[in-house]
């Protein structure tokens, strides 16, 4: 014990001579990682840099949530899903009639999470896809099929495939990765600007093929493709529009807002990067008043339909949770860590059954019904299956949702551009990568967050290393806390900010991070000032009692029309799901003249040994709170979760304890409550 004792002496004495804790706004951009790759003049330095696929470890909870995809249906679409049936798939072989968006859409996921897994049967199956793509590669250059536009190239899935080939040269190195890329865009610069990105998709999510013009100038410094960003801008759809979006389609929506901050990296234009900012809250100023990080677009944003029954697609939540991602990397701002955490943790969970072998089209943040109904003119869509739980609930969904927790997972931690390492996400994993002037490091993250407050970071350096450690602060988060070695540094004003650590860190080195989760409310105005509640990075929802009705999902009730099996499928295998609500659910919160709800208290229940925290069996926190019952708010005309009510509407004349839970455990789920005042 007096060894110990002694040693945690020297500890402390050793970190007060040399750690340097200072908070700043953002990783300093000013200097070159000599580690990792930044942006090339004349491109605009990145404060943050994503370490290569696989560097990143998740632990945990995060970790068993991408063993369920591996074992789910994005670990086995090869084998089910008709538009990956390799037998004349077009992107095998340039010949085929199948394929179009669903291969990219899935290998990107699919690909990612092979790599974080390791496994030699996925990345086997990897290298089948994209040793095909660049086997057959045009002599013109052009990767891919031709696409079903005769009109004009369709260069829409190339896009997500250009995203599956940096991922891929990330995990092997292979150069000739390089030099496809370097072709292709050479080609889609022959391209007459009157056939360039002309259609539905291209048009719109012309930033995707822009981000990876740059990614790979970043690595071959051929500036004679630098052109074919100013190309691609001009043909792509004006995302800097005032007060106004070029398009509501929710998805195009979630990966378009970001075009302009990726060119800004090329021009430098300020103006560019506030475009996006400004894209992005110009769609929750008109549909997003809810709580989950979402907006109330269905498949396409409606006027007069903004309520949260209405919800976002499954694609759109992954696109969301992508572009926050790139966003953190480019401005180092800590809103788009934050709001990445509110997506992933509020939206995205709740899309998908826990054991992730079914999914739904749309999500909502309050939903009391989940059927395969035909819901329209309720949502957008008027097919059947927008809601239910279903391998196939609709084709773009069922094969792009496998990029949303590999890709939240390769951002736990950045590399900075002044050769240190930044936390941005917070789960549990552990992090290989290198600092200073190139020395190896493993970071150990030990956390359950977001269900907990504390967040351990052990340090093991292969030597004595000098380099800053940057701890992201929530927004939420008042009176963080930090230690290094169980010293306390001292941090003012540290709310939404970095904390910096720079000192020489040794083997063993443990940091202490502790975020207080305290209960807030949010009042969405346009919503009938609907009212949500927030403890630390949750959402809570009421707790409704969910039964699931468990259907074949070759029934014509439960299919849309363009969902197709593979040939000898054992479809028991892959069921459908109805969830409807065994409790009520009809309630307004009651809240104090803060709007913080009324007799809360929060309950703290064991950490689920399976490592499943986002379902209602095995979430382990609770709160209780008080409800008022509203009779008259109930399923409406389609049979949907009708509008919020009026504060005219007649309330019960009892209260009622309730019970709240996380959103994203809720499948069924009310967040945006009618606000009663106690």
């Amino acid at each position: 014990m007096n060894k110990i004792l002694s040693k945690l002496a020297f500890m402390l004495v050793a970190t007060s001579m040399n750690a340097q804790t200072t908070v700043v706004d953002c990783p300093d951009r000013e200097q070159t990682n000599v580690n990792y790759i930044n942006f090339r003049e004349p491109l605009q330095q990145a404060p943050l840099l994503k370490l290569p696929v696989g560097k990143v470890q998740p632990r945990g909870w995060l970790r068993k949530y991408l063993e369920l995809q591996r074992d789910g249906l994005n670990g086995q679409l090869g084998s089910i899903s008709a538009w990956l049936d390799k037998n004349n798939n077009q992107w095998l072989s340039n010949q085929g009639d199948h394929g179009w968006e669903e291969v990219p859409y899935w290998l990107r996921g699919y690909s990612s999470l092979a790599y974080i897994l390791d496994d030699d049967a996925m990345k086997r199956e990897v290298e089948t896809w994209i040793s095909a793509v660049l086997n057959n590669q045009s002599p013109d250059g052009r990767l891919g099929p031709d696409g079903y536009d005769g009109s004009s190239p369709d260069l829409w899935a190339k896009m997500p495939m250009l995203w599956a080939l940096q991922t891929y040269y990330e995990a092997t190195g292979k150069s000739r990765v390089l030099t496809a890329m370097n072709r292709h865009f050479k080609w889609e610069q022959t391209i007459d600007d009157s056939k360039f990105l002309k259609g539905l998709w291209q048009e719109k999510r012309g930033g995707d093929n822009l981000w990876s013009v740059l990614w790979l100038y970043n690595r071959n410094g051929d500036k004679s493709i630098l052109p074919l960003v100013d190309k691609l801008h001009r043909a792509t759809s004006d995302w800097t529009m005032r007060d106004n979006l070029p398009n509501y389609h929710g998805v195009n929506v979630a990966q378009g807002f970001r075009e302009p901050a990726t060119y800004y990296i090329y021009t430098g234009d300020k103006e560019m990067l506030q475009a996006t900012y400004n894209a992005h809250d110009e769609m929750r100023r008109r549909y997003g008043q809810m709580p989950g990080g979402m907006y109330a677009a269905d498949e396409n944003a409606r006027n007069g339909y903004y309520d949260p029954r209405n919800g976002a697609e499954t694609c759109a939540i992954v696109e969301q949770m992508a572009s926050d991602e790139i966003l953190m990397g480019i401005t180092g701002d800590i809103f788009w860590a934050d709001h990445c955490e509110n997506v992933a943790f509020n939206s995205l969970p709740a899309a998908l059954t826990p054991d992730m072998r079914a999914l739904r089209y749309i999500t909502s943040a309050n939903m009391a019904i989940s059927d395969e109904k035909n819901h329209a003119p309720s949502i957008d869509n008027a097919l059947r299956g927008m809601l239910s739980m279903s391998p196939f609930s609709s084709r773009c969904c069922q094969h792009n949702h496998g990029m949303g927790w590999p890709y939240f997972s390769e951002h736990l931690v950045m590399a900075t551009a002044d050769n240190g390492l930044a936390t941005m996400l917070y789960a549990a994993n552990e992090t290989t990568a290198l600092v200073a002037d190139g020395v190896s490091l493993r970071m150990e993250e030990t956390t359950n967050y977001p269900f907990d407050e504390t967040i351990l970071l052990t340090l093991h350096p292969e030597q004595s290393v000098t380099f800053p450690l940057y701890l992201r602060i929530p927004a939420w988060a008042e009176d963080a806390s930090v230690s290094v070695n169980g010293e306390t540094q001292a941090i003012t004003e540290a709310t939404g900010k970095y904390v910096r650590i720079q000192r020489e860190w040794q083997e063993g080195d443990i940091v202490s991070l502790r975020l207080p989760m305290t209960v807030r409310s949010t009042v969405w105005q346009q919503n009938k000032s609907c009212v949500s509640i927030d403890y630390g990075p949750l959402t809570l929802s009421l707790k409704i009692d969910e039964e699931y009705e468990e259907h074949d999902s070759r029934d014509p009730e439960f299919v849309q029309d363009d969902s197709h099996w593979q040939d000898g499928v054992d479809a028991s295998l892959w069921p459908c799901y109805v969830l409807r609500a065994k409790s009520d659910w009809n309630y307004g919160l009651v809240v104090d003249d803060q709007n913080l709800p009324v007799e809360f208290s929060v309950r703290r229940k064991p950490y689920p040994e399976n490592d499943q925290p986002f379902t209602l069996d095995n979430v382990p926190l609770e709160f209780t709170a008080v409800g008022r019952q509203i009779p008259s708010w109930k399923l409406d005309a389609t049979g949907m979760t009708d509008f919020l009510p009026t504060k005219y509407a007649q309330r019960a004349d009892m209260d009622t304890p309730i019970t709240l839970v996380p959103m994203g455990a809720a499948r069924l789920r009310i967040s945006a409550f009618p606000r009663e005042k106690e």
